[in-house]
């Protein structure tokens, strides 16, 4: 089973990683899965967050506009559970899963959480960014299995190139 990670510091750090990194795959891999764009507003909190089906290329906005003042999560869950189920049906066939973020629903068992172990039971390589905050928890549900990797691009991207090529063997 292939599984690596970024854990990058500061805000939106890994989703600009991750987009750059699937950006960079394309043509080479069949990919599968999310990256996530963070849109700042200025009568606004909390910034817009939208998915990019990496499948289709599809964007899902999974933030849910709760006012200027809003704070705490602003995660549109039924969107998310959209994002998730359109992944897995992209699932087969693909030689990499990307999960832009490990995040609290998948610490709690739910999100993308399913469908990263679906992809390592069916040998398919899975990238997944995770924040410091979540890292303990991401830890916990990989039993040690997980692979940390480097804030370099090039590295990343020969890693996902390498596990392709173990996954295809």
């Amino acid at each position: 089973m292939k599984l690596g990670y970024v854990s990058l510091p500061g805000r939106g750090a890994n989703d600009l990683f991750l987009a750059q990194i699937a950006d960079a795959l394309r043509g080479q891999l069949k990919l599968c899965g999310t990256v996530q764009t963070n849109i700042t507003r200025a009568d606004r909190r909390k910034c817009d967050m939208d998915l990019r089906l990496l499948a289709t290329g599809e964007v899902l906005r999974i933030s849910e506009d709760r006012g200027a003042f809003a704070r705490g999560c602003t995660l549109d869950t039924q969107v998310l559970t959209e994002a998730v189920a359109r992944s897995e049906a992209a699932l087969a066939g693909a030689d990499l899963l990307i999960v832009n973020k490990f995040g609290k629903t998948e610490a709690e068992g739910q999100g993308f959480a399913p469908l990263i172990a679906e992809a390592l039971f069916a040998g398919i390589p899975v990238l997944v960014g995770v924040n410091a905050l979540n890292l303990p928890a991401f830890e916990g549900f990989t039993e040690g299995i997980a692979q940390p990797l480097p804030e370099d691009a090039q590295h990343v991207i020969a890693w996902c190139l390498s596990a392709r090529l173990i996954h295809a063997a």
